[in-house]
Order: C-alpha cells, then structure tokens, then sequence
C-alpha cells in the first residue's frame, strides 16, 4: 500500500534521536537496521566506526505518519546540512509508479541519484526538484 513518509538525515545520531522522538510521541522504534545488518551490503569500503551506525530506522509518531532515518556516512563523502536534511520520502506500489514520480520529480531538478535497484531489496532513488524539495521514491518488492 502507497504511503508518504518523512525521512531524516543524521551524522551518526539517528539512533539518539529516534530514542528522543520515541519518548516525545509515546512510540517505540518500529524498525532499526544498522549497515551491519544488510547481507548484500559491500562493508569491506566500510569504515569498522561505521558500520553499526543506523541504515533505516522507523518510528510512528501521529495519526499513522511514519518518520524514517539514517545515519550519512562521512567516508562516502555525506555531510548532513540544511536541505538534505529532511526527505520527503513516497512508497509506491509499482516500479512504474516509481519511475514517473522521479522523472516528473525531477524535471528542471539537480542532485539525485537515479532509480535503480538496491542491495536491501528495492527500486530506489532521490532527487532534488526545481524548488529545492528532496523526495525518495521506493518501492519494495515482494518478499
């Protein structure tokens, strides 16, 4: 089922800050993978300080929105700043779907990454739009 998401970028702290966010909302962490964690994920480039940092984490806060995060990774070249902070992140129920959000999304846009197919099961990409807005499209395939 299609659903809209926020997803946040930390260097390192999303595990604290879902921890905070949880005891603000009365919630629990619903989802915490670290890069560790991934089977098909290349950690021989990974530096050993990164690799229990956070993947994906989930935390529901109100009125069934999703909050999601990750922690960025400095030896990739990822620095956290003011607008790519905070994600727009839409769950679509086919890979076309997916494809006409990022290129509709991404008409007259810069700096993303284009659709393609992820180590941790999904048709994924970001991209920034003409306003500046940052939106993931995913879509899982079924397990």
């Amino acid at each position: 089922m299609a659903r809209v998401s926020t997803y946040l970028n930390f260097q390192g702290q999303t595990e604290e800050a879902f921890t905070f966010y949880a005891g603000i909302f009365g919630t629990e962490i619903s989802m915490l993978v670290r890069y560790a964690d991934v089977p098909d994920m290349p950690l021989e480039n990974l530096p050993a300080e990164e690799r229990n940092l956070v993947m994906h984490a989930e935390l529901p806060i109100m009125a069934g929105h999703m909050l999601m995060a990750t922690d960025m990774l400095r030896s990739m070249g990822h620095e956290t700043r003011v607008g790519n902070n905070t994600t727009l992140c839409l769950e679509v129920d086919s890979r076309e779907d997916a494809d006409h959000l990022y290129q509709a999304l991404s008409a007259g846009g810069s700096e993303g990454s284009p659709m393609a197919d992820m180590p941790w099961g999904s048709y994924w990409g970001v991209t920034l739009d003409r306003y500046g807005i940052r939106w993931m499209i995913n879509y899982a395939y079924a397990s």
